[in-house]
């Protein structure tokens, strides 16, 4: 294999594991936002719950800012054709983001129960938003993002804002929400005790059976999707444009990388299985093995997407011949090869320090202990 060519693949697959990371760290956070309001019925089981992450959230958004500096760097070309055609999509990210951290700064800073019921419900819409914004762009790239090139690359978006929330992409948006609560219903049950345990073993239950149901019904109905196919190209191994190709679309065509490939078929049954038994894990009250269901769930779905999608990583259902693959997406080869040195130190870099710091604050929050510690959230 030519190095260009695989650098690329590369990126490709680093790239599904920073997507996968970002499901599975911020979306934990997330989901603990989502259904803190059911599992914490008062101030105190509130902030009992949000310190369960405080050590955590905001080192777990590395997953957002390396997401999207790998887009940025490895695949300029779909950074600036995403990001300029969901435009107000990405401003409501952003300022739900924003929200994000004043909530857990300030929430506390009061003894008015309105003011912290207030950000209480901030917190929920800051984790709901980004989960079902994530989920809902997967299935609209799973349909075709109306947008097309001029002969200078020129991209221009021919959408509008509502048409992103199709019912395929809610689908996929609530999916991504559904499970974000499995992963904070898992990690809030690691964190306490008793009541609020309790409640988020029902949460795991409840989102674990939704995941599975929605997974299973957007599987059934990806086989009505018209897809691309990719009729003629340059190779993969040098430099190329979106304007180079042929495309041609397919009902079905979702399913043709494992009509050829079947042993892809383990990625959506590793996905199903692993939420299942988390499910039987959270309700006999080993939530950290549900967590690992939950992670490993994660990587089934976004593994399963990539992988009905290959090459294809942003086609375009207003002109499907200028759709952005793989081979005409990436960046040159010096900067593929610089930023898998740096990948090489940095990523395993991040995973240890997130796991080391995981460790020395692992344990259970006690109300006694948060009533008493005026740094508390």
């Amino acid at each position: 294999m030519e190095i260009y060519l695989l650098l690329k693949v590369i990126w490709w697959i680093l790239l599904g594991v920073l997507l996968m990371g970002l499901g599975v760290m911020v979306g934990m956070d997330m989901g603990v936002g989502t259904i803190l309001r059911y599992v914490g019925r008062n101030d105190i089981e509130r902030r009992v719950v949000i310190n369960g992450i405080g050590p955590h959230w905001d080192g777990n958004q590395v997953w957002f800012v390396l997401g999207g500096g790998a887009i940025f760097a490895a695949f300029p070309l779909i950074y600036g054709t995403a990001f300029s055609g969901f435009y107000v999509v990405m401003l409501l990210l952003l300022w739900s983001m924003i929200v994000r951290p004043l909530a857990f700064e300030y929430r506390s800073k009061k003894e008015s129960l309105a003011w912290r019921s207030g950000w209480d419900w901030m917190l929920f819409v800051s984790g709901f938003l980004p989960m079902l914004v994530f989920g809902a762009a997967i299935g609209n790239v799973l349909q075709g993002v109306p947008f097309h090139f001029s002969w200078n690359l020129t991209s221009y978006y021919t959408g509008s804002f509502l048409a992103l929330f199709n019912p395929f992409a809610i689908l996929c948006g609530l999916m991504s929400v559904a499970l974000a609560c499995f992963m904070g219903a898992a990690t809030v049950a690691n964190g306490a005790d008793g009541v609020i345990a309790e409640r988020a073993r029902k949460v795991s239950t409840v989102s674990g059976l939704v995941s599975i149901v929605l997974f299973v019904i957007g599987g059934i109905w990806m086989r009505s999707i018209s897809f691309f196919v990719l009729d003629a190209a340059p190779s993969g191994n040098l430099p190329q444009i979106p304007l180079q190709q042929t495309v041609s679309t397919q009902v079905g065509a979702l399913y043709n990388n494992y009509a050829a490939h079947p042993v892809l078929w383990l990625l959506p049954v590793v996905a199903i299985l692993a939420l299942a038994y988390g499910i039987v894990a959270a309700r006999g009250g080993k939530s950290h093995l549900s967590w690992w269901c939950g992670a490993l769930a994660w990587i089934g779905v976004i593994g399963s997407v990539g992988a009905a999608m290959f090459p294809f990583m942003m086609p375009s259902s207003s002109d499907p011949s200028h759709s952005l693959t793989l081979w005409n997406s990436s960046s040159s080869q010096l900067t593929l090869t610089w930023m898998t040195g740096f990948a090489l130190v940095f990523v395993p870099l991040i995973l240890w320090y997130t796991s080391w710091c995981y460790y020395v604050m692992r344990g259970k929050v006690k109300a006694e202990d948060i009533e008493h510690d005026e740094h508390a959230y």
